[in-house]
């Protein structure tokens, strides 16, 4: 080819290079803000991919705050109560025109685990969708557990869907668990999407089954045993910077990517009879399991309870460190969780960072959406916006 155009077919496919290289730089990334943003969870797809931009995240805790701008340092952070941010504040932050806005309000309010009430927080949808009209995005992300589909009889949902359908968007939702995405958690959470079109948004498919998964072509789901297993023992207030071993499997790969040092992986350091009535349950047990001798005579039934090494684990919250509270005993070593076990149970690589106390760091972990069901979540809304564009 080259004998053929001589020089001027060099210089050509010279000029023709130089301008793909300009027009890849020059490719549009879709710009995002994150409200009640946690430490990043839902965050976590739209930052780790070269289609988005984020541009601003508000989140009012100060640790919480700080893990997150350690975690996105490129991202405006906004630590301040919603209910304080003005238009003002959004135009010194985020300069350009917003086409995502992603979030959700504090949910203990919806949560069918505790006692539900209609309180302050409750409401603070009401502060989303506040920031939803300044902003006006493309579409918006509303994430929440599935108590709030039922709290009240339904009432409170349709109040949100009303909230968004007068500012003039379009609303899909659908509970979606984390488990079927590769997450060694069951952990179900309703997504509301608002759109300004009429294109559907297409909800991402399941990529992992249950664990017997002889109907499908799924991949199976990941268990406890898949997600820690090459995680260090350690006996109650143990602590080691070690990996026990090299990765073992893709989820342990991905966790592990870039880490050189395991960290956060200190086990609280419970009292001996605590101790002894963790060790004397075997996978799946609870307390009414107990000897009556040792048995505590206060707390629910899956309170003082033993995890399964081989399935995934039920929703993590703020107290999986806490063995009265929910099912959270470690079934190989017979002990509280780690916080570094909490974060790769809910899919946050190693390198992730959290920040304060042991309180904090879990509260910032039991709260956030799972890292791998964000990465899906982002993957989606890039396909509707790309086909907004044709319309």
């Amino acid at each position: 080819m080259s004998t053929q155009f001589g020089w001027r077919g060099s210089v050509f496919c010279c000029q023709f290079i130089h301008k793909c290289v300009i027009i890849m730089y020059m490719v549009k990334k879709y710009t995002v803000v994150d409200l009640f943003a946690g430490v990043g969870g839902l965050s976590y797809g739209f930052f780790n991919n070269q289609n988005f931009e984020i541009l601003m995240a508000n989140e009012c805790d100060k640790d919480t705050a700080t893990a997150y701008a350690l975690n996105h340092p490129t991202v405006k952070v906004l630590n301040c109560d919603i209910r304080e941010i003005t238009k003002e504040h959004l135009r010194d932050k985020s300069n350009s025109k917003v086409d995502i806005v992603v979030g959700g309000p504090p949910c203990q309010s919806y949560s069918t685990l505790g006692k539900r009430k209609n309180d302050d927080r409750a409401n603070l949808f009401y502060e989303f969708a506040r920031i939803i009209n300044i902003l006006q995005p493309q579409i918006f992300l509303f994430e929440n557990v599935i108590g709030l589909l039922s709290m009240e009889k339904g009432s409170l949902f349709r109040i949100v869907q009303s909230q968004f359908e007068q500012l003039g968007y379009q609303l899909e939702y659908k509970v979606l668990n984390a488990v079927h995405f590769g997450v060694p958690q069951v952990r179900e959470r309703v997504i509301l999407v608002g759109k300004k079109n009429a294109v559907s948004f297409r909800f991402p498919q399941p990529t992992h089954g249950e664990v017997d998964n002889s109907l499908n072509k799924l991949l199976p789901a990941v268990t406890m045993g898949d997600a820690l297993g090459d995680l260090s023992e350690l006996e109650s207030g143990g602590v080691s910077t070690h990996y026990k071993c090299g990765s073992l499997n893709h989820f342990q790969s991905i966790m592990r990517r870039n880490a050189t040092q395991l960290e956060e992986h200190s086990a609280p350091n419970n009292g001996a009879h605590l101790q002894k009535i963790m060790k004397t349950l075997q996978d799946g047990q609870t307390k009414d399991d107990l000897p009556e001798d040792i048995r505590p005579k206060s707390g629910y039934k899956n309170t003082y309870a033993k995890l399964w090494w081989d399935r995934p684990v039920p929703t993590v919250t703020r107290n999986f460190a806490c063995v009265s509270s929910s099912r959270c005993i470690h079934p190989r070593d017979s002990r509280a969780l780690t916080t570094r076990e909490g974060a790769r149970l809910q899919s946050f690589p190693d390198t992730f960072r959290f920040f304060g106390s042991r309180g904090k760091k879990n509260l910032q972990i039991g709260n956030a959406v799972p890292p791998l069901l964000s990465i899906k979540l982002a993957e989606q809304v890039f396909v509707y916006l790309k086909e907004s564009e044709c319309v």
